[in-house]
């Protein structure tokens, strides 16, 4: 994973304006997509499923708001172990840690596309910029990271469960939350997950995520098609595997 090449595509085009669901409360209506993309510098930049953002050590240059997609941030350890610390969502903010250290290399996390992504990203520099003219800006980034934290707090509880099938449900049912499209037989989770791919997230073999989804399915809990889950009683099983 660490070896990822970036696969950034940038774009000149700007998309539609979608709400944020971030608003400001002094400065009225305004949205934070909004702020990023008034900011000097701002793109809208598009990176391959597998593709990293950036590593652990890179420059802390450029804020990043999440439009279409989900991001995962890792960890990696001296021993080479990887350990997903958050899987992000469409509307969430990351890389703004160099705003409140002042460090230009505070990159702690590798961030990779855990789908095709769409991003708005901006110069740390006319973020700062931004803040320091309008108190409400800060506000904006503050809710924005402060979803980011509660986000990662979720995975580290999944990932504290010693056993995998368990740390699976428990990634299913995060994913059915952040992710999940209510339909008639359940809850379909919105991406396009590969058994690998779940594997890579949770601390697992691909072949361990095969033969416990495949346990899921004999249960008669989900339905795999097309690499998407659906999970047809959220709370039976949470409570199977409680």
């Amino acid at each position: 994973m660490v070896g990822a090449m970036r696969g950034f595509s940038r774009t000149s085009t700007t998309p539609a304006p979608v709400n944020s669901g971030l608003t400001s409360s002094a400065g009225g209506s305004s949205t934070l997509l909004e702020v990023m993309r008034g900011l000097s510098g701002c793109t809208s930049e598009t990176v391959e499923r597998g593709k990293t953002i950036f590593f652990p050590g890179d420059p802390a240059e450029r804020v990043y708001l999440l439009r279409r997609g989900a991001v995962r941030l890792s960890r990696v350890y001296e021993s080479g172990e990887e350990i997903t610390v958050a899987l992000l969502r469409e509307n969430s903010l990351f890389g703004v840690l160099s705003l409140l250290t002042g460090q230009r290399s505070d990159r702690f996390y590798h961030a990779v596309a855990f789908t095709r992504v769409e991003l708005v990203a901006a110069p740390a520099s006319s973020v700062r910029r931004a803040i320091e003219q309008d108190a409400s800006v800060g506000l904006l980034l503050l809710q924005g990271l402060s979803s980011r934290i509660l986000q990662t707090e979720t995975m580290i509880e999944t990932l504290t469960h010693r056993d995998m099938s368990s740390r699976l449900v428990s990634f299913l049912l995060v994913l059915c939350r952040d992710f999940g499209v209510p339909g008639a037989e359940g809850i379909t989770i919105d991406l396009r997950l590969s058994h690998q791919a779940i594997a890579e997230a949770i601390g697992s073999t691909r072949v361990t995520i095969t033969r416990l989804l495949g346990d899921l399915r004999q249960a008669g809990l989900v339905q795999v098609d097309r690499k998407k889950i659906t999970v047809f009683d959220p709370v039976a099983l949470a409570k199977r595997f409680s």
